[in-house]
């Protein structure tokens, strides 16, 4: 289940059966941070407490008053923090530490440790290997420019097979809320995201990353060696590529193998602009 605390997607829990039915429960955040989170022991404090006080609901919902009982016990909680920052993290692990006067009230302060896996640690086909969603989830974390998703695209077919029969439903949204964030961060434009997370939903996991290499970043660049004014009123002296928008939509339609006049015929804008711009962008040498 998703931990919404802080707005964040990537916190989640997952629950593990261990032998005689004792349940364990994995606390999973993942920190998208360019530096590292101080508070994170209080955080998993209050993950921890919100995780066994719904395990608590759940037994006694099961068993009136079950939890009020000698024999109830409470399920183990294993807190990891998944570190994509750069550098080593170097945040207090121990709750106790984070606590003031801790060598004299030591008793009566929870005391507990999380785990830290560092991402960097991990290659891509360390991570293939899980075969979960968590292992997908952190594959993609690893992406930091559009080029990168030329690495998903090499994912084994059997992986994401794999993953589409082991995927709860109830993940499918957590997965694609997460995947959203992280395409977001390397400026994947919102109406190619979305037939990403659709697929996810619908699980046609294997259609996911049919996207295109582009960066809204690198088109701005673009347009500013252009001379062309990102932002200037759409009203202006049309046949001139004027906004971002129009900038965009050129780049996103040579992706998408429309021909040059194909591409000035829907923007209204002269063949040689458009064929200015795609040389400029370095995708000329690609031009019919």
């Amino acid at each position: 289940m998703p931990l919404f605390q802080e707005g964040r997607d990537s916190d989640t829990v997952k629950r593990i059966n261990l032998k005689g039915n004792i349940p364990l429960f994995i606390i999973a955040i993942i920190e998208h941070q360019s530096e590292v989170s101080y508070r994170t022991s209080f955080k998993m404090l209050q993950y921890i407490t919100f995780v066994l006080a719904d395990y608590e609901k759940e037994a006694n919902k099961k068993n009136k008053g079950a939890s009020e009982l000698k024999p109830f016990k409470y399920p183990p909680v294993l807190p990891v923090v998944f570190y994509d920052g750069p550098g080593n993290w170097t945040a207090e692990t121990d709750f106790l530490d984070k606590v003031e006067l801790n060598d004299v009230f030591y008793k009566y302060i929870p005391k507990f440790e999380y785990e830290v896996v560092r991402l960097e640690d991990y290659s891509v086909e360390d991570l293939v290997r899980f075969g979960d969603t968590l292992s997908l989830i952190m594959i993609i974390d690893k992406i930091r420019t559009a080029d990168g998703i030329s690495m998903i695209r090499k994912l084994p077919p059997d992986y994401i097979e794999k993953l589409k029969l082991g995927m709860p439903p109830h993940l499918g949204k957590l997965l694609a809320d997460v995947i959203t964030v992280l395409l977001k961060r390397i400026n994947i434009p919102d109406d190619e995201i979305e037939p990403i997370t659709a697929a996810i939903h619908e699980r046609r996991l294997h259609e996911m990353f049919q996207i295109e290499n582009y960066d809204v970043q690198e088109t701005r660049r673009i347009a500013r060696e252009e001379g062309i004014e990102i932002g200037e009123a759409r009203g202006e002296a049309r046949g001139e590529a004027k906004t971002e928008a129009d900038i965009t939509q050129i780049v996103k339609m040579f992706s998408q193998k429309k021909t040059l006049g194909e591409i000035s015929a829907a923007l209204d804008i002269p063949v040689e602009k458009v064929r200015d711009i795609l040389r400029k962008s370095g995708l000329i040498e690609q031009a019919q």
